[in-house]
């Protein structure tokens, strides 16, 4: 079998691997011509801990290949992204731009599967799009969406391990996808129906943005009360049945920050809760941010000079590069806007450079800091010691104070 995978991003790439280490031919196809110059040299061009070395074997032996256009394969998979555009509308237009670019080279029995996080009835319409242009088709081709639930950091073992969910626009097509996955997917691949699949996808990362939301609100209350979340969420998780989460600088990503909107927009009279959810966790950053502000100008006062303040993380979770709807970049970007003459050492210890942020070693910017700002908790940070000489504004748990 030969599979096309349209997107050779954090998600596309590791499936193309993991896919052609169990005896498919791949090909992937990626827009970024340096994205397919990397791959077919074995580079990895994301931080992903193992991935490195799979590519390396799966290139050398030929089972993998990239390029920047797709051929005729016996199955293709559009793992392209699906941003939200103004007023927090989803935006499809790369999926249907990778369906339109296989449609000439689909043939009766291949395999269609939508990936990429979508609005509920995208598969239905890409359908529609693909038998407009190719009628013949129709009913002899196997359509399905399929999301992926990995954890960045972890993504080998997930993407074989973790159940799936699998709907096709009829049963065929459900158990055709079904017995693609299955060639490499150890977890339990459950069937459904295009629609249930799509809303799957979308409820499990709304879920995780309304446990959040409840964690955020919480390290809000307890600043104005004088309570140490930390410790407050400690002791109440010891109850049998509650587990909160720990908060954080806001919520990033391109799954929990975006994918809510995709519900809160199409049904907005229904989804209060999500959206209420939404607008806490967006709120926290700004407050983050504030608070931020508020530190340094408070030094100066107190000072005569101006702060240096040490920004410390920049990716949207600890101890990786994606640097995606991240709320500690928005944090930073806020606080350099509106103190344009202090100076701001940025940290983010997974990102060789950045096109904005100059970049400094995490301890030399903690050690030079009259502020350290902690907003991702990221592993070398831990080694830090707490430093009583400065400010510490601590949103992600580091010193847990």
């Amino acid at each position: 079998m030969k599979a096309c995978f349209m997107g050779l991003g954090y998600i596309g790439l590791p499936t193309a691997i993991i896919a052609a280490m169990h005896g498919i031919e791949v090909l992937g196809v990626d827009v970024n011509p340096s994205v397919v110059e990397k791959t077919n040299a074995g580079e990895l061009h994301i931080i992903e801990p193992g991935m490195g070395e799979h590519l390396k074997q799966v290139i050398a032996s030929g089972a993998l290949r990239a390029s920047q256009t797709p051929e005729v394969s016996d199955a293709y998979f559009m793992v392209v992204p699906t941003p939200f555009k103004g007023n927090h509308q989803p935006d499809t237009s790369f999926v249907e731009a990778a369906t339109r670019a296989v449609i000439p080279l689909l043939k009766e029995g291949d395999l269609y599967v939508i990936e990429s996080t979508s609005p509920i009835g995208t598969t239905e319409q890409m359908a529609e799009l693909i038998f407009r242009e190719r009628p013949e088709l129709k009913g002899k081709i196997f359509i399905a969406y399929c999301p992926e639930r990995v954890l960045p950091g972890n993504v080998i073992y997930e993407l074989v391990h973790n159940d799936r969910v699998i709907g096709g626009i009829d049963e065929g097509s459900t158990r055709k996808a079904i017995d693609f996955y299955s060639r490499f997917v150890k977890g339990e691949l459950h069937a459904t129906n295009a629609r249930t699949a799509e809303m799957c996808k979308l409820t499990e990362n709304s879920s995780r943005d309304v446990q959040i939301a409840f964690a955020n609100e919480l390290s809000l209350i307890c600043d104005r009360a004088g309570i140490n979340v930390w410790e407050l969420i400690r002791l109440a998780n010891k109850h049998p049945r509650v587990n909160i989460l720990q908060p954080g600088c806001g919520v990033g990503g391109h799954c929990i920050a975006v994918d809510p909107y995709f519900i809160t927009a199409a049904y907005p009279e229904e989804a209060k809760l999500i959206a209420d959810a939404r607008s806490i966790n967006n709120f926290k950053s700004e407050w983050c941010a504030e608070k931020v502000i508020n530190a340094m100008l408070r030094f100066e006062i107190e000072n005569k000079r101006k702060p240096i303040v040490a920004m410390m993380g920049v990716a949207f979770k600890p101890d990786i590069d994606d640097l995606r709807e991240s709320p500690a970049k928005a944090i930073i970007s806020k606080v350099m806007q509106r103190c344009n003459n202090a100076r701001i050492l940025v940290v983010e210890p997974n990102v060789a450079e950045h096109h904005v942020f100059k970049l400094t070693p995490y301890e030399k910017a903690y050690k030079d800091a009259d502020i350290a700002v902690f907003l991702t908790a990221h592993t070398p940070f831990k080694s830090l010691q707490w430093d009583d000489s400065k400010v510490i504004l601590d949103f992600c748990g580091i010193f847990k104070r």
